[in-house]
């Protein structure tokens, strides 16, 4: 069974519908036929740059960071009958910079919230965008999994890369 925590920091509660992300998160996981837990934390800028900072040597926030539990060269991973759940790894949002971000774009808060769930899942899952074909490749999935959301898809070819 997944298990798929979400942590809304106080100042950011009453205005993210909880809910709506756990089931965007296990959407993803599911369409892509996997399991296992997850960690969604929705935080402020500050500490999302600190994380950018000190793992990616990077300045400044962003709007989504996700830390896999496994790295690609680790492949041990237990079977399903061994009776462990595997920890897929945390999915870091910046509340304040993704509201900044959907009101620039024009987007629903809500839809770009789950965008970033979905888009953070599939790094988890090892999905990357460092090539135009691997971009490619998860730009397809991230678009089939806002669709059965009934989110519009559109909405994640205004999404940046770094």
């Amino acid at each position: 069974m997944t298990t798929i925590e979400i942590d809304i920091q106080v100042p950011f509660r009453g205005l993210v519908d909880a809910e709506r992300l756990r089931r965007a998160a296990a959407q993803a996981l599911a369409l892509e036929a996997q399991e296992g837990d997850i960690v969604i934390i929705l935080t402020g800028d500050e500490e999302v740059a600190d994380l950018n900072q000190r793992f990616l040597n990077r300045e400044g926030p962003t709007d989504v960071l996700s830390f896999p539990a496994q790295t690609a060269d680790e492949t041990f991973v237990l079977p399903p009958e061994a009776g462990e759940e595997t920890y897929l790894g945390d999915v870091i949002i910046a509340f304040p910079y993704a509201q900044r971000q959907a009101h620039r774009l024009g987007h629903d808060l809500h839809d770009e919230l789950i965008l970033l769930v979905v888009h953070g899942v599939l790094h988890l899952l090892g999905y990357d965008h460092t090539t135009p074909e691997a971009k490619a490749r998860m730009w397809a999935r991230q678009q089939a999994i806002l669709e059965s959301l009934g989110v519009d898809p559109a909405i994640a070819q205004d999404y940046v890369t770094v």
